[in-house]
């Protein structure tokens, strides 16, 4: 009896993974975003990342990251000016691989996160400049100071999630920034003041 059930249960998980195996396989993502609907999307936390780099000491470019982010967008695709982003990133979750210097950033001279735990992203701005590419101009705050910052968008593609069924739109965002002109000009020379962001987000609107 214990070898059937375990058969029936083999039987049952073989074929969802066949059906997830052809969900993924006839999945089809359209890279014009007007076939995306219209809504609130939230960043999916598993499939956004946030990464920044600066120059040291001329020899290379280092790398970090931010782990938690949070995005809402409110998505008009068929006139994406009037669409609206606001991205809060935790200022403690900076990861450079290495502790200390984690520490150093997330200090009352650098992030100073204790104080200003949130670094906020609000768009005043959303302009389309090509086939599936944008620029988005917003306000953003770091430390307590806020400026004006722009990234150039591409839109990856919309479709509905074929794990979950969610309505689903992925971009890629690019941009540079000046760390002094937030009060980050802390190690200048040694650190170049010009940050280049990467960003790559899946947006999700829940089904329903």
């Amino acid at each position: 009896m214990r070898a059937m059930r375990m058969a029936g249960v083999l039987a049952v998980a073989a074929s969802l993974a066949a059906c997830t195996a052809l969900n993924v396989a006839t999945h089809r993502v359209s890279g014009d975003p007007v076939d995306a609907p219209a809504g609130t999307y939230r960043a999916d936390p598993r499939h956004t990342s946030i990464v920044f780099d600066v120059d040291h000491l001329g020899f290379s470019r280092f790398v970090a990251r931010f782990n938690e982010v949070e995005a809402v967008l409110d998505a008009v695709p068929d006139a994406p000016e009037t669409s609206r982003l606001e991205v809060t990133i935790k200022a403690a979750s900076v990861d450079t691989n290495v502790p200390e210097l984690d520490a150093m950033l997330k200090a009352p001279d650098m992030f100073d996160a204790a104080a200003h735990p949130g670094i906020h992203f609000a768009s005043t701005k959303i302009v389309r400049t090509g086939e599936g590419e944008g620029e988005v101009t917003g306000n953003l705050t770091i430390a307590g100071r806020t400026h004006p910052a722009t990234f150039t968008v591409a839109f990856n593609g919309a479709a509905p999630d074929p794990l979950t069924g969610e309505d689903k739109l992925g971009f890629s965002a690019e941009g540079t920034l000046d760390r002094s002109v937030w009060g980050l000009g802390k190690w200048w020379p040694a650190v170049g003041n010009e940050v280049r962001f990467r960003i790559e987000a899946e947006f999700a609107k829940p089904k329903g």
